[in-house]
């Protein structure tokens, strides 16, 4: 029902001039014949600015779901270590160089 509501509202208060206070809000909706129980509705909604009338709606009828911010996590020992290790910044001697077919294949034996 109250998912009706909101709708029934939303469509009352098509033409209102956004952002919008609470009040002008309600004062739109009665120049526009919102009957008793829209505007009953639209009295429940916290009284803040509202820039779009989606924002309303939500606040008649939630319809999207809550979200929390996750709690701030606790950087681990490692992270102000460098990526890779000492590895990460040592400039191989042989860069550049073409490997022999024998040599390349000898250590990718090692690494399996």
């Amino acid at each position: 029902m109250a998912y009706a509501i909101a709708a029934e509202l939303q469509v009352v208060l098509e033409g209102v001039p956004l952002p919008a206070e609470k009040q002008q809000l309600l004062d739109y909706a009665s120049s526009q014949g919102a009957d008793a129980r829209l505007l009953a509705a639209l009295r429940g909604v916290p009284d803040r600015e509202y820039g779009y009338l989606d924002q309303v709606g939500e606040e008649v009828a939630r319809v999207q779901p809550s979200w929390e911010e996750p709690p701030p996590q606790t950087p681990s020992e490692s992270s102000d270590a460098v990526p890779g290790g000492p590895d990460y910044t040592r400039v191989p001697s042989d860069t550049g160089r073409v490997r022999d077919l024998e040599q390349a294949v000898q250590q990718q034996q090692e690494l399996s």
